[in-house]
């Protein structure tokens, strides 16, 4: 079957430990592109931290952020789906970290919300080139909807919040861990299997016709649902166990490995 969708995670998997993309992988995805292969990113980044990667490639196509709870164009910059958090338990899991100390931040309209600039919000800052807006006590008032939320800790640190988090919210919440320290709260209807199964929907691609790469927690719904799902050599346990095939690491152009193996063959 020949693939006609790629999705790309963006962090540990097309990003190698710069943050970089190698040269080998931006004239892997120009060929796919240029063969007629629709090639999009599919992030728990932010769209305007998700954009300046996607101008890089050249890409003229709907991004996949937010783990799926915004799907926007790279270039008009319409909006495709949006899929906030619920207000009232946007404001509980705000409560919830603010009753254990656990840090927290928001994202409202593509804009990074803290209490504070601490430690976790300035390291945030610097990964995703997206500057934190601290508002102090009046952060866990809530406001709008948020299109996600994330919780940063130590890597015991982020299994107690995601057990708490479990415990006290069900499936009420969709929870991921990504990052190691990383735990990032989206809507349940939104995860990037779901989102990338929208957006192959509107494109009028098969399921076994795309091919999604990724490492992590936040990626195991597309790596399931793509009939070519493919698991970073430095993907977890979990991915790998979901996935069709195995690449490289990222460190190790395993974006660029893929899809010279398996769509440019």
């Amino acid at each position: 079957m020949t693939i006609k969708l790629v999705a790309l995670d963006l962090d540990d998997t097309l990003l190698d430990s710069k943050l970089a993309v190698s040269p080998r992988a931006c004239e892997a995805i120009r060929k796919a592109v240029a063969q007629g292969v629709t090639v999009t990113i599919a992030t728990g980044r932010m769209y305007c931290s998700a954009l300046p990667y996607a101008r890089q490639l050249g890409l003229d196509v709907p991004l996949i952020t937010y783990n799926g709870a915004l799907i926007k164009s790279s270039i008009s910059g319409e909006t495709l789906l949006h899929q906030p958090v619920d207000k009232e338990l946007a404001r509980q899991a705000l409560e919830l970290c603010r009753e254990h100390g656990w840090y927290i931040q928001t994202y409202v309209n593509d804009e990074l919300y803290v209490k504070e600039i601490d430690q976790y919000a300035d390291y945030y800052s610097r990964l995703s080139g997206a500057p934190a807006i601290a508002l102090g006590d009046a952060f866990f008032t809530g406001g709008e909807r948020p299109t996600k939320m994330l919780t940063m800790s130590t890597q015991e640190g982020i299994i107690e919040i995601y057990n708490t988090f479990k415990a006290v919210f069900g499936n009420k919440l969709n929870l991921a861990i990504s990052k190691p320290t990383f735990m990032e709260i989206t809507d349940p209807a939104a995860n990037k299997g779901r989102a990338l199964a929208f957006l192959a929907d509107k494109l009028r691609i098969k399921q076994e016709e795309i091919m999604a790469l990724g490492d992590s927690g936040n990626d195991l719904d597309m790596v399931k649902y793509a009939g070519w799902g493919v698991a970073m050599g430095n993907a977890s346990a979990a991915v790998k166990a979901a996935a069709r095939l195995e690449t490289l690491s990222n460190d190790a152009d395993g974006v660029a490995e893929a899809i010279e193996k398996y769509v440019l063959g």
